[in-house]
Order: structure tokens, then C-alpha cells, then sequence
């Protein structure tokens, strides 16, 4: 389940791209807070703590409390937007969200037991199709990872959506199938050694042609 971080905000007075322009040369990042029908807040924050927050990997599926003056504001990573060369975060949006707040987010993926699966103890590989799932939920049912137990699955088995446990509540924006999350996918080094086998006894029997035409030749010019 998501649990409320904080965040140290300041104020801005200014708006426009003048005013995060400046903001970014005082060396902080420019945010707004929206939603909720109330007006949008603008505010920075430390470029530190931010990229703090997004290194952790749950950025977005964590409720954070900023606060501001004294104030406070329950709120949801939305978007985050970086710098085309240097990936420095320019600018973020925060959702002002309630408990009852439903929202669409997008949860990674946790993968254990990989010492218990069957097919990977056989030498078989993890074929991951999904890193991550979108959901649909209450923001206080978020759950910080889907985890997907491997355990018991052998070559050849899919791992499903169905597999998975998830709090009460929390849907899949895909709904018309049960979707795969993973694979456990044969070995290919045995398959590239068959290959190479193979080749190397077409090699061999090309050899082996390529002896017998010589010999014929050197008994037509004996004959002669």
C-alpha cells in the first residue's frame, strides 16, 4: 500500500516559462499542484530531493505531503519533464488526491523466487514482457510493487496477470484478457551448440565429396 512521503516546498510568486526559467537558474526545480477543483500551486523544490524520489523507482506510484508555508498538500507524481540532452528534471506535476481520489498508475513488476522456479534451475531464462502494470485504484490502495512469484513454473509456462495478488480494489486498465507478464523461455546455448553440430558434419561429408571427385579425376587422367 502507498504511504505518504514528504516533500519541502517553496512558493512561487511568478508563472510562465520566464519565471521557471529563473526558478531553475536559482538551482531549483518548478512544480505545480493541480487539481481537486482548486486553484493550481506553484512551488519548487530541491533538485536533491527530487531526483532523490525518482531513483527510488515508485515515483510515481507514491503519495507524497509537500510541504509549503505551513501547509500541507496530499499529492501524486503525474509527469516529470527533463532536459532532452542531460535528463536533468525541468518541471513536475503534482495531483491533489484524497483517499477515496481513484487514479490510473502504472506499478512495477517485482520478480522472487527465482531460486524456486522449476525451468530456471533447468537452465531455462526469464523472458520479461512487462516491467511494469497499469492499474486502477484508490490512491491509498496503491501498492508499491506487483509481486510475481516464480516459484513452481517450469520451461515453457507463461506467467499471467491471474498469478499475481493485488489488493482489493486494484484493476487492471486491461480488462479484456488475461494478459502475460512473463515467460520462462528454453535455454538457446543448446540449441546453438545442435547448430553448430550440424554444421560440422555437413562440413565433414562436404570434405568427404570433395575427395571422392579428386580420385575420380586422377583416374581419368591414368586412363588417358
Amino acid at each position: 500500500m502507498s504511504e505518504a512521503n514528504i516533500i519541502d516546498a517553496e512558493p512561487r510568486e511568478q508563472v510562465g516559462k520566464g519565471a521557471a526559467r529563473a526558478t531553475r537558474r536559482a538551482g531549483r526545480v518548478p512544480c505545480v499542484i493541480y487539481g481537486a477543483k482548486k486553484d493550481p500551486v506553484s512551488i519548487s523544490i530541491a533538485p536533491l530531493e527530487l531526483r532523490k524520489n525518482l531513483q527510488a523507482g515508485t515515483f510515481f506510484s507514491t503519495v507524497y505531503e509537500i510541504k509549503i508555508d505551513g501547509g500541507v498538500e496530499r499529492v501524486l507524481p503525474r509527469e516529470v519533464q527533463l532536459h532532452p540532452v542531460t535528463d536533468v528534471p525541468q518541471h513536475v506535476d503534482f495531483l491533489r488526491v484524497g483517499a477515496a481520489t481513484k487514479v490510473t498508475v502504472e506499478v512495477a513488476c517485482e520478480f522472487i523466487n527465482e531460486e524456486d522456479c522449476v525451468g530456471l534451475t533447468r537452465g531455462g531464462v526469464l523472458n520479461v514482457v512487462r516491467y511494469a502494470i497499469e492499474v486502477l485504484c484508490a490512491v491509498d490502495a496503491i501498492p508499491q510493487t506487483i509481486v510475481v512469484d516464480l516459484a513452481g513454473f517450469d520451461i515453457g509456462d507463461s506467467i499471467h496477470f491471474s498469478h499475481v495478488d493485488v489488493p482489493d480494489g486494484v484493476e487492471p486498465t486491461i480488462a479484456d484478457r488475461d494478459f502475460t507478464i512473463a515467460t520462462i523461455a528454453a535455454p538457446t546455448v543448446a540449441e546453438e551448440e545442435e547448430e553448430e553440430d550440424e554444421e560440422g558434419i555437413e562440413g565433414v561429408e562436404g570434405d568427404d565429396e570433395d575427395a571422392a571427385e579428386a580420385d575420380s579425376e586422377g583416374e581419368g587422367s591414368a586412363e588417358e
